[in-house]
């Protein structure tokens, strides 16, 4: 894939001054320090205060990507967080400045939240499962009380049917390897949409954290006080089945998998019943993620920060490692549910 350098990227007129002067807006000073924290879909920074803001020195500020939600969806994903806060669960919220959580700056949506430490979770640690699984059954009985009203399901049309249509119709893939990977998208497609359509979860979806993989759970001491998971970064919320939430904390061989899923199971079925029913979609959306996964490379490619950090990204052996990867998962999904 080639780069054209007349490509004007979303956040080619997003200067540290701007990021500086969008806080000054809101009546914020920052004293200087900013640092970008990785992400690659937003913005993300650390920026340090000359005058603590609700008792933080230093806040995350986060500039959306323009053109992704409608400030109507970021707004729903911010009411959600504050749902999850009255109910006592520990995700880091969006902070309220002036009456609210959402702001504009030079064409900019963006949000302000406190900065939280703490480091991925051990995930081979059963304990830790437990205590993961009781907070995510916590996340969806709030997910569970009512529905996303402006953001989108997670459904195969949304995560592989428009994503394959897209890869082909902006010709993103090599003419030599464009056959083969469409035979196996669509030997693929087939599998899930017969999973979904045997599984009775489109009854039954519920807000979702939607995105909830290690990376996105902040674990402190269970000694310190407030110690345990703290989740961050609701920008993929969407309405989904509740499993969506639990398959990315697994890993390992089928035997490892199943015992990781036990544990989060023992905590989750402490606060909340889940239907196992839901297990056989598992490698079904793990498929969905891949296919989705590949199309969004290609959609940010005009974003200098994509080719830095995926120079492999749109090669032949790319897409060649993508078509063994999907016949891997046709494999994985004819295979039994993981049971548990």
């Amino acid at each position: 894939m080639t780069q054209d350098p007349s490509a004007r990227h979303p956040y080619a007129e997003l200067t540290p001054d701007k990021v500086m002067d969008a806080l000054s807006g809101l009546g914020l000073w920052p004293d200087g320090r900013l640092l970008a924290l990785s992400s690659y879909e937003n913005r993300v920074y650390r920026v340090h205060l000359d005058e603590p803001e609700q008792g933080h020195s230093a806040v995350v500020v986060k500039f959306y990507r323009p053109g992704r939600w409608s400030r109507e969806q970021i707004q729903e994903e911010h009411d959600f967080a504050a749902e999850l806060v009255a109910g006592e669960v520990p995700v880091v919220a969006p902070l309220q400045i002036q009456g609210r959580t959402l702001h504009h700056a030079d064409g900019f949506d963006f949000s302000l939240s406190p900065l939280r430490g703490g480091r991925a979770p051990e995930l081979d640690d059963f304990e830790v499962l437990e205590w993961i699984g009781r907070f995510l059954a916590r996340i969806h009985t709030v997910g569970s009380a009512q529905a996303f009203t402006h953001r989108p399901a997670l459904d195969v049309q949304t995560f592989a049917k428009e994503p394959a249509e897209w890869l082909q119709t902006h010709q993103m893939i090599p003419l030599e390897v464009e056959r083969e990977w469409y035979t196996v998208y669509q030997q693929a497609l087939g599998l899930i949409e017969q999973a979904f359509a045997d599984d009775a979860s489109e009854r039954r979806i519920l807000r979702l954290h939607g995105d909830c993989h290690p990376g996105n759970i902040l674990w402190t001491p269970a000694e310190l006080p407030g110690g345990g998971p703290h989740f961050v970064d609701l920008d993929d919320a969407r309405m989904g089945p509740a499993v969506q939430d639990l398959w990315m904390l697994l890993s390992g061989d089928r035997g490892q998998r199943t015992q990781q899923l036990s544990a989060l199971l023992d905590g989750y079925e402490q606060v909340r019943d889940f239907d196992r029913a839901e297990l056989r979609l598992i490698e079904p959306l793990r498929t969905l993620r891949l296919i989705h996964y590949s199309a969004w490379l290609a959609r940010r490619w005009e974003d200098p920060i994509f080719p830095i950090n995926f120079p492999w990204f749109g090669t032949p052996d790319y897409w060649r490692g993508q078509v063994l990867m999907l016949q891997d998962q046709i494999d994985a999904m004819q295979e039994s549910a993981l049971v548990v």
